[in-house]
This record gives structure tokens, sequence and C-alpha cells, in this order.
């Protein structure tokens, strides 16, 4: 199934692969990134307009817990064993640590303005926070809850993807392309490392990218101001979220077109797929 988080719908809207209307999941205020949780039997969200990370039970298919956070959560990554959460805090400007179980934050970390991407690596020992005003990612060290780097990227960075291997760290820059109405923003990387998939913002594509080379291979026309993206299980079909109309375009990977747009609620923010 699929499922995409819409920002005034309060809802998370479930649909079929082939984009067929499941139901909606009621949840808290303006959710917007999800995560899988306990085993992929929970989507966490986060609710920027409540302050707190939703916890939805997909067998129920309710909101079953939260977790309160600081001012306006956007984007959060769990730990690898799944018991850390760690959020941005714009307004605040930090990266604050909770512990899931007990919903008490563990530590926090000064950032530079309007912090919002965040990663966990895979062994779990450095979190990457970006920074939108000050155009850096912030390196955090788990075990001294510190900082412990800043890499200068390129304007108002947002997301990250890690490749498989861990080599490279991919940072999506809103402002950083030459190409003034490209704005990109979500992005993964495919499971054998080879591909980027980058949602192009108000340019209203999503972008085929060569991990090895770096270069784009081919951009495919979707909806208005494309937000997020997410991969079905086997690779085949590409999700990508239109934030303006209010839709989700599934791309056939193979032949690298737009095979279907259906709708998606109101202001779809994010997409994950099981």
């Amino acid at each position: 199934d699929v499922f995409v988080s819409s920002e005034k719908d309060n809802a998370i809207m479930v649909l079929q692969n082939d984009g067929a209307f499941i139901k909606n999941i009621p949840t808290c205020k303006r959710p917007r990134h999800m995560a899988w949780a306990n085993g992929g039997k929970n989507i966490m969200v986060a609710c920027g307009d409540s302050d707190q990370i939703g916890v939805v039970d997909i067998a129920a298919g309710k909101q079953v817990d939260t977790l309160p956070t600081g001012e306006s959560p956007e984007i959060f990554a769990l730990s690898p064993d799944g018991k850390t959460a760690y959020v941005s805090i714009e307004e605040g400007s930090q990266m604050i640590a909770y512990d899931v179980a007990n919903k008490k934050p563990v530590f926090s970390v000064k950032t530079g303005a309007e912090p919002e991407g965040v990663l966990a690596a895979p062994d779990g020992k450095l979190v990457y926070v970006t920074s939108e005003v000050t155009n850096s990612v912030h390196i955090v060290d788990v075990a001294t809850r510190k900082q412990v780097g800043m890499v200068k990227v390129g304007k108002r960075p947002r997301r990250f993807a890690l490749t498989p291997d861990g080599a490279e760290l991919w940072v999506t820059n809103e402002l950083g392309s030459s190409v003034n109405d490209i704005s990109p923003v979500g992005m993964l990387i495919t499971p054998d490392g080879k591909t980027a998939w980058v949602a192009l913002g108000r340019a209203n594509h999503v972008a085929e990218v060569d991990v090895a080379t770096h270069t784009v291979r081919k951009v495919i026309l979707a909806g208005k101001r494309t937000w997020g993206v997410g991969l079905n299980g086997d690779g085949s079909r590409l999700y990508v979220v239109n934030g303006l109309s209010d839709d989700l375009t599934i791309v056939d990977v193979a032949s690298g077109k737009a095979i279907k747009t259906v709708p998606a609620g109101r202001v779809p923010h994010s997409v994950i797929t099981n």
C-alpha cells in the first residue's frame, strides 16, 4: 500500500499500489514527514500544528499514541533501534532527541537557523541536520551529544539521502540550482545505490540521477510543486506527491513515464510504502 500525509486534511491517506483509494486515517494536526516504526507495524508522523509526533497503528487503522515535541516539528529520524527520535525544531534552532518509550527529551543540540532535514546514520553513531539559513549540515555525535562538525553546502539545504555503502551523503539545496525555477526538495536513493530520485519542487518534475556519475538521466513531468518521493517494494513504481495540485503522480520506472495521477488530499507532504 501507499501512505500519503495530507497537511490540511489532518490525515494519512491510504492507497493501493495502483493509486486506488482505500481510506483516510485521522492524525494529529498538519501531518508531514512519516517514518516506519515498530517493525513496520506503525507509522510515526510529525504534526506541525500539534507540536507532537503521532503514532499510527496500521492494522487498527488509527492513531494510537503521541510523542510531545518542541514547536512545529516537520522532519525527524529514528535511531536504528527505533528507541530515539531525532527531531528538528525550527523555532528553537535546535535538534532534540526524544526517548520514544518514555516520551521525554534526552538531549538537544543547537543548530543554525531553520533546521529541517534529519538523518540518522545506519550505525547509530551520528545524526545529520540541515540548516536552511546557514546553508550547512551539522554533524552530531550521539555518544557525546555534541556537534562534532559542520559542512557548508548549497543554498537552503532541505533533505538527505545516504548511499547504501555510506560513502556519500546527498543533500538537496532548494535555492542552489542554477536554474531558478528548480527547487529540489524530497529525495531517495534506490537500494542498489545506483539511482537517486529527486523531487524538483516548483519545476513540477522529478529527476532520475545517476549516483556514480552525478548526472541527470532524465526528468519526468509530475504535478504542481513536487515535494516527496517514494518507491514501491520492487522498485518498479515511483510515487511523487504534488503539494500544490493536491495529487500523487505514479511513474513507471522502466519506461520513465508518468502513468497516472490520482487525488492525494489537501497539501500532500510525504509518501511512504510497505
